[in-house]
């Protein structure tokens, strides 16, 4: 029998009583339950099985943050956007970047186009296969 060095134990069964760290509430970790999370070398859990399944459920909807990244639910701002003439076209093209005296710049059409010919081939030049 596996025990745990946190918690009152029940003599009888081999249940441990835990507390949850996130409602306070107490909760019973079961002698299964320690069997089961010992073969695969889980830790007990420190949470009650419905704040455990609170989380995992906010956590599968994306709002579930570790502290880095970016929050899903926050509005981005609107990109600022430039206006340049295309050099495959000559028409005024919108582009998310500050365009440069030397470099030339594309409209969406003429980007793809020109991406839709280079890429026969050399989409993975230079880079061992997996």
């Amino acid at each position: 029998m596996i025990r745990f060095s946190k918690g009152a134990v029940d003599n009888m069964s081999g249940d441990v009583t835990l507390t949850c760290r996130d409602c306070g509430q107490a909760f019973t970790f079961t002698a299964g339950e320690q069997d089961f999370y010992a073969s695969r070398g889980f830790s007990e859990p420190t949470r009650c099985p419905d704040c455990r399944a609170a989380r995992r459920a906010e956590r599968d909807r994306g709002s579930y943050s570790t502290g880095g990244g970016y929050e899903s639910s926050a509005p981005r701002a609107p990109r600022q956007m430039y206006e340049a003439v295309c050099t495959g076209c000559g028409n005024i093209a919108s582009v998310p970047f500050q365009p440069s005296a030397d470099k030339p710049v594309y409209c969406s059409t003429c980007f793809e186009q020109r991406r839709g010919a280079n890429a026969g081939g050399r989409r993975y030049a230079g880079r061992g296969r997996y």
